[in-house]
């Protein structure tokens, strides 16, 4: 399907195409959050593989929020000249690069001496973290704390900013019953639970101006019991397209939701592949911008089946274009073979244990 390859727009944003490398930790940053050197020769990889628009791993906007080490940052403006290198190295190769930026509330992994924060108190399941309940100033740090972010990736030269909404970090969290239990305007309701999450897109609103491209990942659900429903979602993602957010990638799960988390593994069939895609056809008609979605994408059928059938209008792979970084290109030439990724996910096992993503037999990953 040509439509697939042919250059589109997100907001004033022109990709070549409509695939998107979904944002992928490498702990490749150092103990500060800089770029290094390794870190960039992933991004040039990726874009001289083809793909359309490049979503980073995710960069920390606050130090309390750094959610693993080796994670990129964005909290300092002595970050700006690495994050231009970054940012430089994927134009040089004709791609398209935004800055997905985050905070990673208590689900994060990286030991530190500051107590780790969240909407409420309540123990993550997955990593048996037990955080502080933010106070309104705290809140408040942190909406700053993201759009002094926005303004450093749009000074460092990327073509956009993501809000890391999904999977189970701060802003995921304020969203969820599951880990807020507030009793203020913060909690309760979902028009409350959301308050946090529009505080944070208008602050960026208000520091990159009008044109400036702006997206959010969210979760479709949590896929925990009293966590974020489709419906309360979908009212979400209504009211932020209303608000002019450029463009929306729906994904799903927390760490707490297990196998349902948001990386699955065994996707070995077309029938396995886009598990998000009933979500995304039960979204898209509400929504006026862009739906990108994620989750188990595979083979090139089943994306233009997809594509035609109007659930979504870009395509975002991770674990694939660790396997291949030159996917993109594949598919563009001719040869339609589905990606040689099984979906295993031993790459992200390695990340945690050496740092860096490599597809590698099990038997070659190093002992923990």
């Amino acid at each position: 399907m040509d439509g697939l390859f042919q250059e589109v727009s997100i907001g004033e944003m022109k990709v070549r195409n409509r695939f998107v490398r979904s944002a992928t930790w490498d702990g490749l940053a150092d103990e500060n959050g800089e770029v290094t050197e390794p870190m960039l020769k992933v991004y040039r990889d990726l874009a001289l593989g083809g793909v359309g628009l490049i979503l980073t791993g995710f960069a920390f906007v606050d130090k309390r929020g750094k959610a693993f080490a080796g994670m990129l940052g964005v909290d300092d403006d002595s970050l700006v000249p690495g994050l231009s290198k970054l940012a430089g190295a994927v134009h040089e190769e004709g791609g398209k690069v935004v800055l997905q930026i985050a905070h990673g509330g208590s689900q994060g992994m990286f030991k530190s001496d500051t107590p780790k924060e969240a909407p409420s108190a309540v123990e993550e399941r997955a990593t048996h973290n037990m955080p502080v309940e933010m106070s309104k100033e705290d809140i408040e740090r942190v909406v700053a704390g993201f759009a002094e972010a926005a303004r450093r990736a749009k000074e460092a030269g990327f073509d956009g900013v993501q809000i890391h909404g999904a999977h189970g970090y701060l802003l995921s969290q304020f969203l969820s019953p599951y880990s807020n239990v507030r009793s203020d305007e913060y909690g309760g309701s979902i028009e409350n639970r959301a308050r946090a999450v529009f505080e944070v897109y208008e602050a960026i609103r208000d520091n990159v101006g009008p044109d400036y491209p702006v997206m959010i990942k969210i979760n479709t659900s949590d896929f925990v019991d009293v966590g974020l429903t489709p419906d309360e979602s979908l009212w979400v993602c209504g009211k932020l397209s209303e608000m002019r957010m450029d463009a929306i990638e729906l994904s799903g799960g927390i760490a707490a939701a297990g196998k349902l988390s948001p990386a699955r593994t065994g996707i070995d069939s077309l029938e396995k592949e886009g598990y998000f895609r009933e979500y995304a056809k039960q979204f898209k008609p509400h929504l006026t911008c862009p739906v990108i979605l994620v989750g188990g994408l595979r083979s090139l059928d089943v994306i233009e089946e997809i594509y035609s059938e109007g659930s979504a209008d870009f395509f975002s792979v991770c674990r694939p274009l660790i396997s291949e970084p030159n996917l993109i290109n594949r598919w563009e030439s001719g040869d339609r073979k589905p990606a040689r990724c099984s979906s295993c996910s031993k790459c992200m096992r390695l990340a945690f244990v050496q740092r860096g993503f490599r597809c590698v037999p099990f038997e070659d990953l190093p002992d923990t």
